[in-house]
Formats: structure tokens, C-alpha cells, sequence
């Protein structure tokens, strides 16, 4: 890509550079921004076979599978390369052409592709296989020696993925859950869901524990309040039951050690205080 740019201005070269670096880094994460980024590099270097390409697959990650195959076959064009034939089988079945996607994998161009290429063009097959709804032909076109190989290559656990999920969607559950099993051995980056089809498979359902947690926190949370509101039920309950006469008193007792201190000289208690005015009721 380098060199092609090299045919650029500089500052222009420069320019479309930034826009490739920001489709690269965002396709997979925000493939939609990532698409705008190679539409300003594709307005600012059209003739660049490598801004065509990136194009294409800026295109491709957002579905819009005509214009995609249109940037591939125009990369394809400009550079002779065959690298991404699979790619434009699979544009074609994105179209609802699986027939077409099945006529290129029996070109020439196939021929050319590397192991990795060869790999890709066959997994498209079995794809548009199954998309004309030939489940069995899509498993034997799946079985190679790459798929048979203990070897673990870039492409062996989505070999193995889509061969266990056609066994699966075919019914043959046992075998499925095999092949999930060797996906997942030779899946070390997580490019597949391999784990999550196995827990499936074996009917395990995973929790969220905060979610659950907060769920029994809030149960307790009830149980208590309701247990505190019995107690104030209670608690008036038994204010309900005492004698008026009682309550003033204890209230008057409570008034006055609440403003008078016993180590003051002028303080006088409650029971003093009644007696005084016991004598001097007698008085009169």
C-alpha cells in the first residue's frame, strides 16, 4: 500500500493515509465510521488500488454487499490478484446469489489462492450451500484434509466452527458438540462463539451474579422494612394501652430533667417538687 501511495503528492498521500490508518482501526468496532473514512479516501484517491480495496471492505462490514463487490472487482482489476475472490463469492451471497457464489468456486481463480485463500473459498461454498438449503452437501464440502489436519492454523477454529455448525443445523447433535469442542481448542484469539454453542448444547445458563445479587439484596431490603414497620405497628400499640394521667407525668419529668441539672443548688426533683405542693395544699 505504501509504494501505491508513493505515486501520490505527498500532502495527498499523507491525507488518504490517515483515512486508510482510521479504516483499519475502525471497522470492526464502529464498521459506519469506519465506511465514511474510506469514502473520503476513495473521493481523493479513486485510481489507488488500495483505497479501492479498503473500500470494499469498509463496504462489506456494513452489508452493502453491491457496492463492496463493485470496489473488489475494481481492486481485482487494478492489481491482477485473485486474494480476494472469496471475498466477492461471499458479496454475491449477501445478494441472494448463492448460485453465483457457487459457479466461483469452481473458476480457475481458485486454483491460484493460497492455503488460507483456498480455506476461505470453501468455507464460502458450504455457506452458499446452505443457503440453497443442501445441508449434507454442505458438510462434505466442509470435510478436507485442512478440516481432518491436527495442525492448528489462522484458519482452523472457523473451519471447525462452521463444520460443527452444519452438523448441527442438520441434526446431528453428538458430532456438533465434538467439533464445537476441537473449535474451541484451536480458537486462542476468541474468534468464535465456540464456548458459548458448547454451554449450550449442555444446557448451562449462565447468571449474572451482580444482577442476581442485587435481586436478593432487595428481597432482604423488603423483609426488613416490613419487619420494622410490624415493630412501629406495635410500638403504638402499646402507647394506645397506657394511661393519659401516666403519660403527662412521666412528661413533666421529663421536662424538668431535661432543664434542670442535679448538681445545680437550685435544682429541685420531680418527687420534691410534689411534695411541696402536697404541704402547701394542706397549708391552705
Amino acid at each position: 500500500m505504501r509504494q501505491e501511495l508513493l505515486s501520490l503528492p505527498k500532502g495527498l498521500a499523507e491525507e488518504v493515509s490517515k483515512n486508510l490508518v482510521m479504516v483499519a482501526r475502525l471497522i470492526d468496532e464502529d464498521p459506519e465510521q469506519a465506511y465514511a473514512y474510506s469514502r473520503i479516501a476513495l473521493r481523493l484517491a479513486s485510481r489507488v488500488a488500495a483505497v479501492r480495496e479498503a473500500a470494499g471492505f469498509a463496504a462489506y462490514a456494513t452489508q452493502k454487499y453491491s457496492e463492496a463487490l463493485a470496489e473488489f472487482r475494481a481492486a481485482k482489476r487494478m492489481t491482477g490478484s485473485v486474494e480476494l475472490w472469496p471475498v466477492m463469492a461471499d458479496c454475491e451471497r449477501g445478494l441472494g446469489r448463492p448460485e453465483r457464489a457457487l459457479a466461483m468456486a469452481g473458476e480457475p481463480e481458485v486454483q491460484k489462492l493460497d492455503k488460507a485463500g483456498q480455506v476461505e473459498m470453501r468455507l464460502v461454498a458450504a455457506g452458499a450451500r446452505r443457503d440453497q438449503g443442501q445441508l449434507e452437501a454442505a458438510i462434505v464440502t466442509l470435510q478436507s484434509p485442512e478440516l481432518a489436519s491436527s495442525a492448528v492454523q489462522p484458519w482452523t477454529a472457523r473451519l471447525r466452527y462452521a463444520y460443527a455448525d452444519a452438523l448441527l443445523a442438520a441434526g446431528r447433535e453428538d458430532e456438533a458438540r465434538e467439533w464445537f469442542g476441537k473449535a474451541l481448542e484451536a480458537d486462542k484469539d476468541g474468534a468464535t462463539d465456540a464456548s458459548d454453542r458448547l454451554a449450550e448444547l449442555d444446557g448451562v445458563e449462565f447468571v449474572d451474579a451482580a444482577t442476581d445479587l442485587s435481586d436478593d439484596d432487595e428481597v432482604e431490603n423488603e423483609d426488613l422494612a416490613e419487619d420494622d414497620r410490624d415493630e412501629d405497628d406495635e410500638d403504638i400499640d402499646e402507647d394506645d394501652d397506657e394511661d393519659p394521667a401516666e403519660v403527662a407525668a412521666a412528661e413533666r419529668a421529663t421536662d424538668v430533667a431535661e432543664y434542670y441539672d442535679e448538681d445545680d443548688e437550685e435544682y429541685e426533683s420531680p418527687e420534691q417538687s410534689a411534695a411541696d405542693a402536697d404541704v402547701r395544699g394542706d397549708k391552705a
